[in-house]
């Protein structure tokens, strides 16, 4: 049931009194744990707090990334696995600080650290996580140049050469073909 198609819901609901309003706000927000945190970031913290966050998650992207490229046995599908568990991470840090800034600026440098060159051959069982990051990483690029083109111009030109360079990894490695076809310029 939505709030928007009961007219009459909505109407009693603005003339309760005023505490017990409050009593199912509160049990509302309780109920929902990224608006409980949304909120705290919103009402008690400030900007100190939002490079504090910005740091801590850019640190496990550089961390991730260096276990990544340091294991000797690294795949596809771990890297595959790392990079959407750490976009889900940025998600969050979206949802929680509604700062689109820091959002893109840790997508770019995500895409800029993750390894995508795998020698995984076409018989090996790892073959197909290799093509799913390939899809998974070019499309997470698309939705990154899609947010970007939506930003301020000043924003855009800071943006501007990391995400050159996220573009030009991808033409550089055997992403390319993905890029082609889903129309992924080659510069910005």
């Amino acid at each position: 049931m939505l709030l928007s198609e009961h007219k009459d819901l909505k109407l009693e609901i603005k003339s309760l009194p005023e505490k017990e309003k409050d009593k199912l706000l509160l049990r509302l927000i309780a109920k929902d744990k990224v608006l409980t945190e949304h909120l705290h970031f919103k009402l008690l913290e400030d900007e100190h707090d939002l490079v504090e966050r910005y740091e801590k998650l850019l640190a496990t992207i550089d961390e991730t990334a260096k276990d990544l490229l340091s294991n000797r046995r690294l795949t596809s599908k771990d890297t595959l696995l790392k990079m959407r568990k750490l976009n889900g991470s940025i998600s969050h840090h979206f949802k929680v600080t509604k700062d689109v800034t820091t959002e893109m600026e840790l997508r770019i440098h995500l895409l800029n650290q993750i390894p995508i060159d795998f020698n995984e051959g076409i018989f090996s069982p790892l073959h197909k996580f290799n093509e799913k990051l390939s899809v998974y990483f070019v499309k997470s690029t698309v939705s990154v140049l899609n947010k970007f083109y939506k930003l301020h111009e000043d924003l855009q030109f800071d943006l501007k050469d990391p995400l050159n360079a996220v573009l030009n990894k991808i033409y550089q490695n055997k992403t390319s073909s993905v890029a082609l076809e889903l129309g992924l310029p080659k510069e910005l």
